[in-house]
């Protein structure tokens, strides 16, 4: 039986959720000529060498830090990912050919939506890596303004110390997509004014190892309604496998 390979590419992630999502899917559905692996590369640079030792690959997932850095290695990107200028899903064509799609905005979406009230109309977003554009995307798409938050001062974006009260009460969504507080560094979390918080805000981490981070805890003794990045992650693989098996 040909065996049909999926992957993610990413640095350091052994701690990964896609490898046994994926792998419990494919018993579940019976899908047996199917397998699911870790690419644990230490630069991006080592993606082509290893794509040409393994030519089974037909679809990959792209996690921190690469987001953004494997745009060079596509030969295609689809509408919405031109437009978001980030990749986490990658479609192998059977003549090799790499097209990149991003899945996040969809995931993240999905999962914010059913949170939302008349009130939530801007967001802060706290870091502005490759994980913050699908979120960029998604808010926009949906009528909702963002501000972005970065330890770099920049024309962009604020720097944590300018977030006054006044600020953060105006944005009713605040959003990690920073990697600060992710296991096993459960007791670190993003510099901002927690005592802000209050039951009308939405706290949002993309991470969802651990299903709790400090960041959330400290906002749910706010009072504002939490969510990790379980939900939308599991709603961007499900949407990274319609497309690979479109």
């Amino acid at each position: 039986m040909h065996t049909k390979r999926f992957g993610l590419v990413g640095k350091n992630i052994s701690y990964s959720f896609s490898k046994s999502y994926f792998t419990n899917k494919f018993q579940e559905n019976n899908n047996f000529d199917c397998e699911y692996e870790n690419i644990d590369l230490q630069t991006i640079q080592e993606l082509p060498n290893y794509l040409k030792k393994n030519p089974e690959l037909i679809g990959l997932n792209v996690t921190i830090p690469y987001k953004e850095s494997i745009l060079l290695f596509l030969d295609e990107l689809s509408e919405t990912a031109k437009i978001i200028g980030a990749v986490n899903t990658i479609k192998i064509t059977p003549e090799g050919k790499l097209i990149g799609y991003n899945t996040d905005y969809f995931g993240f979406q999905k999962a914010l939506k059913p949170m939302l009230k008349p009130y939530h109309k801007k967001a802060l977003i706290l870091g502005t890596g490759g994980a913050s554009k699908g979120v960029t995307f998604a808010l926009k798409e949906i009528g909702i303004d963002v501000t972005f938050v970065s330890r770099k001062a920049s024309d962009k974006n604020l720097v944590y110390s300018q977030i006054t009260p006044e600020i953060f009460n105006d944005h009713k969504i605040i959003i990690n997509c920073t990697p600060i507080g992710t296991s096993p560094k459960i007791d670190e979390c993003v510099p901002i004014p927690y005592d802000c918080f209050s039951e009308k805000h939405i706290a949002f981490d993309l991470i969802y190892n651990p299903s709790e981070t400090l960041f959330l805890k400290k906002a749910k003794k706010q009072g504002a309604k939490i969510q990790n990045g379980l939900e939308m992650l599991i709603f961007q693989a499900e949407k990274s496998w319609e497309i690979w098996n479109k």
